[in-house]
């Protein structure tokens, strides 16, 4: 028994470690080719952009991890010589931060409406709520835009953030994490003379501080990454994302593309490491409270 628990963890973990570096293996190779020059860049993946008449690629790939000369023109490009990709980047950074804070301090409030407050009209709203989340953006894009361009807000940076704001996913998440709080804790606080204001922010809001970190780290990354939204309410390009255009990278760029898409995930990066041990308690105990 031992032997065959033994060989069947050995094979878990084989299995792991392949899928870890198949995952990481993009971001490896982003990296390491931001500092590759560009005439090494084209030599090695020029041809995937080059097609023939008939639509196929002409020569293979090759993948190569280790520049032969290490440079640093594509950032001094990217950052110093052509400022407009660091303005997308600001871009980036004031689209998505109003968002992420401003979803999880109203998710909140509402998260801790739905959980005190009992009755059919908040079965029927939340319900309301599921359904707004199971619908991609695809299909509210154009809702938003007819209300954007009837509040006048259309081409302007409030046409992205207000929608955001007011996204049901994080209320839903956190609902389902505040109604796994003991009531005996709410109980006891009332007993103490403790107001709906303190029993929110004394007993609900710490015991949801996970839950909050792998909230706001999910909503940062999923607007941090968005491309349709200001592609269709954001006809400036000037007032575009930088994400908009690593989306959009012609076959003369891909070496100021490996160099941006690395800025680019550093912000994601440095929040998830931040916030790791949060984030994985929060997935792993869905809202447990800890005794």
């Amino acid at each position: 028994m031992k032997k065959k628990r033994y060989f069947s963890r050995g094979v878990m973990f084989v299995l792991c470690v392949i899928f870890a570096v198949a995952f990481l293996l993009p971001t490896v190779l982003t990296f390491t080719n931001s500092f590759m020059a560009e005439s090494e860049i084209k030599a090695n993946y020029g041809m995937i952009f080059s097609t023939t008449s008939g639509g196929y690629v002409s020569k293979t790939v090759n993948l190569k991890f280790i520049p032969d000369r290490v440079t640093l023109s594509q950032y001094i490009t990217g950052l110093v010589k052509s400022p407009d990709y660091l303005l997308k980047f600001w871009n980036s950074v004031i689209l998505v931060v109003p968002i992420v804070l401003a979803q999880v301090g109203i998710a909140s409030v509402a998260a801790y409406s739905f959980t005190r407050w009992r009755g059919k009209i908040r079965s029927g709203i939340f319900f309301f709520y599921v359904i707004l989340m199971l619908m991609p953006y695809q299909v509210t894009l154009v809702p938003n835009y007819l209300v954007s361009k009837w509040l006048g807000i259309l081409n302007t940076r409030w046409s992205i953030i207000l929608p955001g704001i007011f996204a049901p996913f994080s209320v839903f998440l956190l609902t389902k994490f505040m109604r796994r709080i003991p009531y005996v804790l709410i109980e006891a606080a009332k007993v103490d003379g403790a107001g709906e204001w303190q029993i929110f922010t004394k007993i609900c809001l710490p015991q949801c501080r996970s839950a909050l970190y792998s909230i706001a780290i999910l909503v940062f990354i999923d607007y941090w990454n968005m491309v349709e939204q200001p592609l269709i309410l954001l006809e400036n390009a000037e007032s575009q994302p930088l994400s908009v255009f690593l989306s959009s990278i012609n076959a003369g760029e891909i070496g100021l593309a490996f160099a941006m898409a690395t800025v680019y995930m550093i912000p994601t990066l440095l929040l998830f490491l931040h916030g790791e041990e949060y984030l994985v308690e929060g997935i792993a105990n869905s809202g447990s409270v800890k005794g």
